[in-house]
């Protein structure tokens, strides 16, 4: 009787490391690749430059003119006269002017 109560110990510190490795392993799917998104964003910032044409997470496609240190001037359509300041998160995609 003595070992199956040493047995019932062992098997609850199983069950207990068994959870354990699946919350981490959940955890690593789940995270790194918010992680890496979350870099490539920031890297995608950090060389954004006027002249650069620019996808709005609303979906506007624009031209950068005017860069400050959290927001961006983004000027919108064929009509020059539409400029609309923006922060840096709305923006979704870059495309740079010679990268066609």
């Amino acid at each position: 009787m003595f070992t199956l109560a040493t047995g019932g110990a062992l098997s609850g510190v199983g069950l207990i490391l068994f959870y354990v490795v699946i919350i981490g392993i959940f955890w690593w799917v789940m995270m790194r690749p918010q992680k890496k998104e979350q870099k490539r964003v920031a890297a995608m910032i950090s060389e954004l430059e006027v002249g650069d044409t620019v996808l709005t997470t609303s979906g506007f496609y624009g031209v950068v003119i005017d860069i400050t240190e959290d927001d961006v001037i983004v000027e919108f359509g064929s009509n020059r006269n539409c400029r609309i300041p923006m922060q840096k998160s709305a923006i979704a995609q870059v495309e740079k002017p010679d990268a066609e």
